[in-house]
């Protein structure tokens, strides 16, 4: 059983402070989680505090808290940087935040990773890892806000404004897997190269996540492509929360016909479903096994190791719809000798030197 403790990060007010993560937050938390492991000791404790890089992992734990806090949270860097990335077909932000703020592993806690909930997304991106790499933050905030709204000039992306704060600029959006992904558009264009896009961008994100460590949650309709429901503007009740785009009535007509056909429903149901099987086969995605952020050598593409005891794993993403490329001695160095991909289960091909990966590729290599 888990136990999901909503918005954590605001449990503790106290005058002339922003009322986040304040110290008394953390000694609430450690205490909730004795109590639990005394009367009900088989439960998790799930905290959803999406707040930035640098102040989630006290919420795992860290520091004086050390594996006395909650069991499991979010990964909400990683969701906002798959975005990030996807929107900008560059993964040098990504790298940077999940490289220099995340350790490897946890101490009796790990991450419940996702691509998308039930909720909006904040774009939790501080000014000063955008600077790292030499960006706005504010631009970039601004910039993906309306990248994925679908206001910004060749966007794929569908999706709708959730909140905007007139006093810093910043908004946060709404949108479905799938519709944010591009699916919604593509389909309403009657473009079909555009929906095999949008079908290699949401199996790029099952496969991130589940290359992860920690335990992936795919939210209801993800695994079917499910887009946007635009008919809660209908209900007065929904109809002044966006997010309701994204919390639809189940589509079960759709969900039979992941059966039938060549359709981006069945393509991505039955894709999740090779990844996830893969994902249990594969000895080196163990819970125990630390996660590190390497370069790659190719901005377009992010490369994750899982350092096993039985050799290592590297997880090489594509972020763009151009075809990439990355150096077989860079793979050598990074500790895979052999070039297998264990979620095609397939061998993978060099060129004059190079690994090619197609637009949207994953692949696990060992």
């Amino acid at each position: 059983d888990v136990l999901r403790l909503d918005a954590v990060a605001f449990m503790w007010k106290r005058m002339d402070t922003r009322c986040q993560s304040e110290p008394e937050v953390h000694m609430l938390l450690q205490a909730l989680r004795a109590c639990s492991r005394i009367a009900s000791a088989a439960v998790l404790h799930l905290a959803e505090a999406i707040v930035a890089p640098a102040e989630m992992l006290p919420y795992l734990g860290r520091g004086r808290h050390d594996g006395k806090v909650a069991n499991l949270a979010y990964h909400n860097s990683l969701m906002v940087q798959f975005w990030s990335a996807l929107a900008t077909r560059d993964t040098r932000l990504m790298t940077h935040v999940l490289g220099a703020h995340f350790p490897g592993s946890l101490t009796n806690a790990t991450y419940a990773t996702y691509i998308r909930c039930h909720d909006d997304i904040g774009w939790a991106i501080t000014d000063e890892d955008a600077s790292a790499i030499g960006a706005s933050g504010h631009g970039h905030r601004n910039f993906l806000s309306d990248f994925y709204e679908g206001s910004f000039p060749g966007t794929f992306a569908q999706g709708a404004l959730f909140q905007h704060n007139e006093a810093t600029g910043d908004k946060r959006i709404s949108g479905s897997f799938a519709s944010l992904a591009g699916l919604e558009k593509a389909e309403a264009a009657g473009d079909v190269a555009g929906v095999e896009m949008a079908v290699r961008r949401i199996l790029l994100g099952h496969a991130l996540i589940a290359v992860w460590a920690g335990i992936p949650m795919i939210y209801m309709g993800d695994e079917l492509a499910l887009a946007n429901d635009h008919g809660y503007l209908n209900v007065p009740e929904h109809a002044h929360d966006s997010r309701w785009i994204h919390r639809p009535q189940m589509d079960w007509q759709r969900a039979e016909g992941r059966h039938a056909g060549d359709t981006a429903s069945a393509r991505v149901f039955w894709g999740t479903k090779q990844i996830l099987a893969r994902r249990a086969a594969i000895p080196a995605l163990h819970g125990a096994v630390p996660v590190r952020v390497v370069a790659s050598g190719n901005s377009a593409v992010f490369a994750v190791q899982r350092l096993a005891p039985t050799g290592t794993l590297l997880g090489l993403f594509n972020f763009s719809e151009a075809w990439a490329q990355v150096s077989a001695d860079t793979i050598r160095s990074l500790g895979v000798r052999g070039l297998h991909d264990a979620l095609s289960d397939q061998p993978v091909e060099t060129h004059q030197g190079q690994i090619i990966l197609p637009p949207y590729a994953r692949v696990w290599l060992t």
